[in-house]
């Protein structure tokens, strides 16, 4: 049932979200300590404001009320994915090309699996450059990526 909820609300924000110069990063809908929470991550060229998440949120609230989706108590969050932001696919990392990241691989290079440094570069194959502050540089694809995000230095 929540996959359907998410499905549902993911196609909604992504047809409204572009309108308002927004694009829709992530929809998470699960049960925490307070009850039922459905987060709405926002993302936006020159920053996320605290007017486009109430924007958001209204918007999201009245389709929620006319299609009934979710039959019981939650909370509706809407925010931006933040400074340190999951980086989830090749084309994230070309957007913060030249920005710091910090990678978890599944194995280890050269003994660690953990990396903060520089992205430098993605080729179109998808392979990701770093230069990582205490390695040096190294190499690796998608694939290899246990967990990666923005770092800030």
């Amino acid at each position: 049932m929540s996959e359907l909820i998410i499905d549902k609300i993911s196609e909604y924000a992504g047809d409204l979200l572009p309108a308002m110069g927004l694009e829709l990063f992530d929809v998470q809908f699960r049960q925490e300590d307070r009850g039922w929470v459905l987060r709405i991550y926002i993302d936006c060229e020159d920053g996320v404001s605290l007017e486009h998440c109430t924007g958001v949120s209204r918007e999201i609230s009245a389709y929620l009320e006319v299609e009934d989706l979710i039959e019981h108590a939650y909370h509706l969050e809407v925010s931006s994915p933040g400074l340190e932001r999951p980086l989830r696919n090749a084309d994230d990392f070309r957007k913060f090309k030249g920005e710091y990241a910090k990678v978890k691989l599944h194995q280890p290079i050269g003994g660690q699996k953990v990396f903060i440094g520089r992205i430098e570069n993605v080729t179109a194959e998808g392979q990701i450059a770093m230069a990582a502050d205490d390695y040096g540089s190294l190499s690796f694809t998608m694939q290899d990526i246990s967990k990666a995000r923005l770092f800030l230095k």
